[in-house]
């Protein structure tokens, strides 16, 4: 796949990203089907296929349950030159999200991904936003937290998974890039989208595929449907889907390289 710029970071991203949620976590996840965790062995050979394929960008988070921890030691194993976006400011436990937007959290939780990555950097760190996107931005310790990490250098780029059009449009002007959900059913945050083209910003999409839910649309082919419509916006860099079916695999990335070209 021909990488992309991520804005102004410095980062070229494949259009395609690989989520890592379902290496890690099988509780309280809103997918169609429930799945067992793959084996080391199943998650290191679709590693190995992401990258023949052309995929460079990874997407974990501490959420994720053992998805960051397993997925630094898998790399040790398949080591690339991966693009990896974590998160900060959301936890899962007991079958349960919690939150925690504090500088001394989001310090904490930047070592521990540096410590379980095996990484002296981390490309890009996301704030998990918990809903209430402009309070996190705007009250709580996290981007300041965030900004003095990127300028001490342990982190490259910063950013926000939105969950707002408000909260998406303020990420835009303080931050590096932005995370939001753009799909056939949910296109509310198409102007966070064209706002960071606009402003020079990195653009990642989650949910593109409806998170395995496109039997509720009703296209021919939902799937290219769907990833016609992200990248018919110029601004968009990559759509993260996860997956651990390397048949699925191999059709999304047949589906992305046959219309995300400029």
């Amino acid at each position: 796949m021909e990488l992309r710029p991520l804005g102004a970071t410095g980062l070229r991203v494949s259009p395609l990203g690989l989520g890592t949620v379902k290496f890690g976590r099988n509780q309280g996840v809103k997918y169609p089907r429930s799945f067992d965790l793959p084996s080391n062995l199943e998650a290191l050979a679709l590693l190995e296929l992401t990258w023949d394929l052309g995929i460079n960008l990874l997407d974990t988070a501490p959420a994720y349950g053992e998805s960051e921890e397993r997925l630094g030691r898998l790399l040790r194993r398949c080591r690339r030159d991966w693009v990896i976006v974590t998160k900060v400011g959301e936890e899962f436990h007991a079958g349960a999200s919690h939150f925690d937007f504090s500088a001394a959290a989001t310090r904490a939780s930047v070592e521990r991904s540096l410590r379980r990555l095996g990484v002296e950097t981390l490309d890009m760190v996301l704030i998990h936003s918990g809903g209430d996107d402009l309070t996190i931005l705007e009250r709580e310790g996290v981007l300041p937290t965030l900004l003095d990490l990127k300028r001490a250098g342990l982190v490259r780029a910063v950013g926000m998974s939105s969950k707002t059009v408000v909260g998406g449009l303020r990420a835009v002007e303080c931050c590096d890039v932005v995370m939001v959900t753009y799909n056939l059913s949910q296109r509310e945050e198409l102007p966070v989208i064209r706002a960071a083209h606009a402003a020079g910003k990195g653009v990642l999409i989650k949910k593109g595929l409806l998170s395995g839910h496109l039997d509720q649309v009703s296209e021919v082919d939902p799937v290219r449907a769907s990833l016609r419509l992200i990248f018919a916006e110029p601004g968009v860099s990559s759509v993260v889907v996860g997956t651990l079916n390397p048949d699925h695999l191999l059709a999304n990335a047949a589906a992305v390289e046959g219309v995300s070209g400029r």
